[in-house]
């Protein structure tokens, strides 16, 4: 069990798509490489070079590794940079075929050459691995191996996972059962336990406070993708469809913000099929705006940003969730269920394949929906462990190796299993369930140390074999 103190913030990151672990997780680590350049001299940097191994090296032209070193070495912030600059920043530096480190130190730099896909190389500690290579002007080389071990979590060659990520918390949670025994002593929900750990880092306004901005962002995703029609970038040719149901389901009827959106389909009834619709609707757009290197939220990584989004939206429009309170509860008891998850198994694809993704974003969404509806705290537990029940062995096979088929339908499965892992939970009595929440955790580590490689985020195996489109097509 990894000795760490995990905060909200750390299981929902802002950043851009496509993936927390091909993406957003090697954009930090070229930021963290800079630093290394930084301290031998900026100025004396002479050329510099990065290795893909393994999973990123595999599917890192799909999931956009390329693109994420390059603007990370450029200094740019995940956060804040413009997702409308990603494409013709890149296509500078190709044509230019220069790059200017951290924004100061101009340095000849040909992305064609200068990163390196080794597909047939995997590094031992984890699958997604790169190296960053640096010379300068004194004849000195300096080289630095990063892993991405999932949901933009990043080490070190060297460190140990949760190296430096240890603070004394009140509430020290490793497992669901320490937990559950944390709320029964106090009484608190688990959200209230959550809120009471992170005062260990800063105020609770403050966390408040950036609670409600993973929030606005998560928002402004799911609005933003219902409203964008047209193709996936990639090659393979798929439809946006989150634009046409939203069109359909609206039927006509005008509004010209989020909060008139969510009034008019709030009030277009509640029937089976209607929710289902626009669940389906919400995750849709979240990852169909994750595919087209837009802003998302990892939560608890970006190729499943649209499961916990597309749930708390149908808390919100159907549950009369549409309260700061409720949604910042809402957010806080999902990031402690992605924390016993990052602890006692992985949040890595590479490593797990899809149960590490939407899995444990669907037992999130569960548990946080039902302390949302007025569920006990083994309710909530209850409705994670069924989520994830039944999303183990769940293979990760990306055609072309973009984080478009079937990745982006499976947002839609894992929301809508959320929504019945709750009721399911909420309409039963805990005491008489037989597996638990930590079971379960332990035997999605063990289905993923025993899953074959080329189901773990490799394009060699499943579905992505099944369709006749190379990833040097892509």
């Amino acid at each position: 069990m990894k000795k760490e103190s995990l905060s909200v913030f750390d299981i929902f990151k802002i950043g851009i798509g496509p993936s927390s672990s091909h993406t957003l997780g090697p954009w930090r680590a070229a930021l963290r490489f800079i630093d290394t350049i930084k301290m031998q001299g900026i100025d004396e940097l002479v050329s510099a070079k990065v290795l893909l191994y393994g999973s990123l090296a595999k599917t890192g032209k799909g999931h956009g590794t390329d693109v994420a070193v390059l603007l990370g070495l450029c200094g740019e912030d995940p956060v804040t940079f413009d997702v409308n600059e990603v494409t013709p920043r890149i296509e500078y530096l190709n044509e230019h075929k220069r790059i200017a480190i951290n924004g100061e130190k101009v340095i000849v730099f040909d992305p064609s050459v200068d990163v390196v896909f080794f597909m047939d190389e995997s590094l031992p500690y984890h699958p997604n691995a790169l190296t960053f290579l640096a010379s300068f002007s004194n004849g000195i080389e300096i080289a630095e191996t990063y892993y991405s071990i999932g949901g933009g979590f990043v080490v070190k060659e060297g460190e140990e996972d949760g190296d430096g990520n240890f603070v004394e918390l009140p509430y020290p949670v490793t497992i669901a059962d320490t937990l559950l025994e944390a709320c029964i002593e106090t009484g608190l929900s688990i959200s209230e336990v959550v809120m009471a750990n992170e005062k260990t880092w800063r105020s609770e306004e403050e966390t408040r406070k950036g609670v409600w901005a993973i929030w606005e962002a998560m928002r402004d995703c799911t609005y933003r993708g219902c409203h964008i029609g047209g193709t996936l970038p990639g090659g393979l040719n798929v439809v946006r469809r989150a634009y046409d149901m939203n069109k359909r389901l609206i039927d006509g009827r005008i509004y010209n913000s989020y909060d008139e959106w969510i009034k008019l389909l709030s009030s277009g009834g509640n029937s089976f099929i209607t929710t289902l619709d626009w669940v389906s609707c919400f995750a849709l757009a979240v990852n169909e705006e994750n595919a087209s290197f837009s802003r998302v939220v990892t939560a608890p990584t970006n190729g499943a940003a649209g499961v916990v989004p597309a749930v708390l939206q149908y808390f919100i429009a159907f549950c009369n969730g549409y309260d700061e309170d409720k949604i910042i509860r809402f957010l806080l008891t999902a990031s402690e269920i992605g924390c016993i998850f990052k602890k006692g198994a992985t949040l890595s694809a590479a490593m797990g394949g899809c149960q590490a993704e939407i899995g444990v974003s669907s037992s999130m969404a569960a548990a946080a929906l039902t302390e949302a509806l007025g569920g006990s705290v083994r309710q909530c537990l209850m409705a994670a462990e069924i989520a994830m029940e039944h999303h183990l062995g769940l293979t990760c096979d990306p055609v072309g190796g973009l984080v478009q088929v079937p990745c982006i339908e499976r947002n839609t499965m894992g929301a809508i299993k959320a929504i019945t892992a709750s009721q399911l939970a909420l309409q039963s009595n805990p005491n008489n369930a037989r597996i638990s929440l930590d079971n379960v955790v332990n035997t999605m580590w063990e289905t993923a140390q025993d899953m074959n490689n080329k189901y773990k985020e490799t394009a060699e195996g499943g579905l992505a074999m099944q369709v006749p489109l190379g990833l040097s097509e892509c």
